[in-house]
């Protein structure tokens, strides 16, 4: 198939005002589908498994006998392809030890000669619910992508939702029965959001409820949030490549493509400083696109007004447009990758250098694909085990270190109206408040280039979480 789009690379000073907004007020359409979700998940609410058999039928044209389809998933792990197997037990491997890395150590630590000690505990959520994409496709890479992080912070129990097929796809459940999931369900859509949110007669409810899907999925999670926590709003795949003149425009329109292949609405974008460069990518595109199996969709995704080819005026002004784009994939293809990178804070995932494809990330080596997408990567981070982790602060104060507290606690109460906060802390240090080491902590304590000891403990941390999550994980 050819393309039926006309595609060039155009000066960023050129876009008109509406040109230029298009690439950052990126939209994932979660308003429209809000009303239809609401429906779905009343439903569900009020009908349990009844209608999440009827939504399957209605929705996914799938007669769905058993929900629960945990049994069949070590079976489906022994059935698929060796070359699968092998694929997704390297991948899940990599996962797993990336996101090892991620596991916070509990801490305390003492201040004013050992009389404050204060610390931070981390301990897994109970019971957490992992979306993944699915019906008659497979798409394994999501559900480790879920699973992997919340096993690894420890979850007891960890379950998977996806859409149902004729049955679920084996090599979905394979992935699943790799990845550590405790339930696998087969039910997909707002549905399944509805059902991990409040629970069926098949299915318990969960704390949080992470993972990818499409709009309705996605207005599902948003209409639960607050009945339940999930990780964030993602809407279409996006990336955004930066390239200077050494940048090779067959990998950036590759890049770009391979994006683009997720969803007609999807954005990918190429930002350079050398026209030629820019130039080059979109002959590469040409060339390219007529090639790939879904090019049909590919097209509409470069038809998208947030899609496209910038040359910019200088390097400076493509790290600027790429903040502001704030992408879910960002890759560097410069001469200077690290220097630039330095300059970036808004991008859910970089990818440095021209032998680090973004499909490495999607799959294999080792980061997580469950991104921030339409900007939401200037507000938050993708999935990781901090997300599925709860911090507790914790403090020990001696009566010494509450005697040198003691006047500015009760100053401060007294100024908010709060009594019965102060005498909270005289009733503890006695009516002589203003003792000699109180008035003396207070005059020094106040002088800004006070030097506090701060002694940080040889701590014994708790990692009870850790260890059942190397358990789980073996």
């Amino acid at each position: 198939m050819t393309m039926t789009m006309t595609l060039t690379a155009r000066d960023l000073s050129e876009l008109t005002p509406d040109e230029r907004a298009a690439f950052f007020d990126r939209d994932a359409g979660v308003a429209d589908a809000r009303s239809d979700a609401r429906d779905i998940l009343n439903r569900v609410r009020n009908e349990g498994d009844v209608a999440l058999r009827e939504l399957a039928r209605e929705h996914d044209n799938v007669e769905v006998g058993t929900i629960d389809v945990t049994d069949t998933a070590e079976r489906a792990y022994d059935e698929i392809d060796d070359a699968v197997r092998t694929s997704l037990e390297t991948a899940a491997a990599n996962i797993r030890t990336f996101h090892q890395e991620q596991i916070p150590d509990d801490w305390r630590c003492t201040y004013d000669e050992d009389h404050r000690e204060l610390g931070r505990r981390f301990r897994p959520l109970d019971r957490v619910g992992v979306y993944a994409p699915g019906g008659t496709a497979a798409y394994p890479s999501s559900v480790l992508m879920g699973v992997i992080p919340a096993v690894v912070a420890g979850v007891e129990h960890v379950a998977l939702a996806t859409p149902p097929g004729n049955p679920v796809h084996p090599v979905t459940r394979a992935a699943a029965h790799i990845a550590g999931a405790d339930r696998i369900y087969a039910v997909g859509g707002a549905q399944a959001v509805g059902a991990l949110a409040y629970g069926t007669e098949s299915i318990d409810a969960v704390q949080k409820i992470v993972g990818p899907g499409n709009r309705w999925v996605t207005a599902a999670k948003a209409e639960v949030r607050g009945d339940v926590d999930i990780d964030f709003l993602a809407g279409p795949s996006e990336v955004l490549v930066i390239a200077d003149e050494t940048a090779t425009p067959q990998y950036v329109a590759a890049d770009l493509l391979a994006q683009a292949e997720h969803d007609p609405n999807a954005s990918v974008v190429a930002v350079t400083d050398n026209r030629e460069t820019g130039e080059a990518i979109v002959k590469a595109i040409e060339t390219q696109v007529s090639a790939r199996e879904r090019s049909d969709v590919i097209t509409e995704a470069l038809a998208q007004a947030a899609s496209g080819v910038i040359v910019t005026r200088s390097m400076s002004e493509a790290i600027v447009f790429a903040e502001e784009y704030a992408a879910e994939h960002l890759s560097i293809q410069t001469a200077d990758d690290e220097a630039i990178l330095d300059r970036i804070k808004n991008a859910g995932s970089v990818f440095l250098g021209s032998h680090t494809p973004v499909a490495a990330g999607d799959y294999a080596s080792g980061t997580n694909h469950v991104l921030p997408t339409s900007g939401g990567a200037r507000q938050h981070g993708g999935l990781s085990v901090d997300t599925f982790l709860r911090s507790t602060t914790v403090q020990r104060i001696d009566e010494t270190g509450l005697n040198r507290l003691d006047k500015t606690i009760q100053t401060l109460a007294t100024a908010e109206g709060l009594e019965a906060h102060a005498e909270s802390i005289r009733v503890r240090t006695g009516e002589t408040k203003n003792n000699t080491e109180s008035e003396s902590t207070w005059e020094h304590t106040a002088d800004k280039d006070t030097n506090v000891r701060r002694h940080c403990l040889d701590w014994e941390v708790n990692r009870q979480k850790q260890r059942r999550g190397a358990e789980r994980t073996a």
